[in-house]
């Protein structure tokens, strides 16, 4: 697996290395190109979570949400207590 990688990160590396002996084009087509460069580098090294990292991802973002919203119930609750 971790060869796996190696080799993804080699061609990336070898890509990039051609993309830069490319003559620079002006503005907005360059800048997108190299978004377009970006993104597809990105979708090469990412990877589908397995169920258990999945879950833990869930957990975390809710646990995340619901002390994000107790944080602005009390101070709601406070405000209300203390403005009145």
């Amino acid at each position: 697996m971790e060869e796996q990688q190696e080799t993804q990160e080699q061609e990336t590396v070898e890509e990039e290395e051609v993309q830069t002996q490319q003559p620079s084009q002006p503005g907005r087509l360059q800048r997108f190109k190299s978004f377009l460069g970006e993104c597809k580098r990105v979708l090469k090294i990412t990877k589908k979570p397995t169920i258990m990292e999945f879950k833990t991802i869930v957990k975390v973002s809710g646990l995340g949400m619901l002390l994000i919203g107790l944080i602005g119930f009390l101070i709601t609750m406070a405000n209300q207590l203390l403005l009145r």
